[in-house]
């Protein structure tokens, strides 16, 4: 299975930390369970600050049938629009580290000596160009783009108390549906995302830390012989 640490997870992780879900989702749906969901995660929205998090991403591949597994941690402060800053730093299967600062991405691979840089609203490593959209969605783009929740549920991620939610987009996009997992503070700490060929991307968040960081803690650091790439 190809390795490759590609900007199409920053959806799944947009959604794990940072999706805003208007209140007019809620209706048709008769559980007031809907309702208490998204104002917990509409105050975890406006509360949280910077984010620290150990972070484990699951890819399957539906034609090979296989599974991969990636570790590490990763950092993130909010931002308005392509403001956001990341910090994304694998361990397992191998060490590579991406960042997202300003609308720009670093992608250092020491095993390579390489650095990738460019801008997240071109074409990065990977090419998931439909997902980095979701990097500069409003509420109200949400709002357009999915259907009201589906599959609401109580269920445990690794122990802990959490709310299932299922989102549906409206127009056709390039995955069928993703699904969100709510603790009880309204962070997403869960998220799994289903391509249309079957493939599916599940990334869990642990060990959450929101103590302040500083901006500097998002570089990316790299040796001064690494070669440079700019996208």
């Amino acid at each position: 299975m190809k390795r490759l640490v590609t900007p199409g997870l920053l959806l799944v992780l947009i959604l794990s930390v940072v999706v805003t879900v208007p209140q007019e989702q809620a209706h048709g749906q008769s559980a007031g369970l809907v309702s208490s969901v998204l104002a917990k995660m509409q105050r975890n929205h406006e509360t949280l600050k910077t984010l620290r998090a150990r972070i484990k991403m699951q890819k399957y591949d539906a034609h090979l049938r296989e599974n991969e597994e990636y570790v590490g941690f990763v950092l993130y402060k909010p931002g308005v629009g392509k403001n956001a800053s990341f910090r994304l730093e694998w361990s397992s299967p191998a060490h590579e580290i991406l960042g997202v600062d300003k609308g720009q991405y670093t992608l250092y691979r020491p095993k390579l000596g390489q650095v990738l840089k460019g801008s997240t609203g071109a074409k990065g490593p990977g090419h998931d160009s439909e997902i980095l959209n979701m990097l500069s969605m409003s509420s109200t783009d949400l709002q357009n783009r999915f259907q009201p929740f589906q599959d609401v549920r109580e269920e445990s991620v690794d122990g802990v108390s959490a709310t299932h939610l299922k989102l549906i987009p409206i127009k056709a996009t390039s995955f069928s549906y993703a699904e969100v997992w709510v603790d009880s503070t309204g962070m997403p700490i869960k998220t799994k995302m289903v391509e249309r060929n079957g493939d599916a991307t599940t990334v869990t968040l642990s060990n959450l830390d929101k103590k302040r960081l500083s901006q500097g803690d998002f570089a990316v650091p790299y040796p001064a012989n690494a070669k440079v790439i700019k996208g």
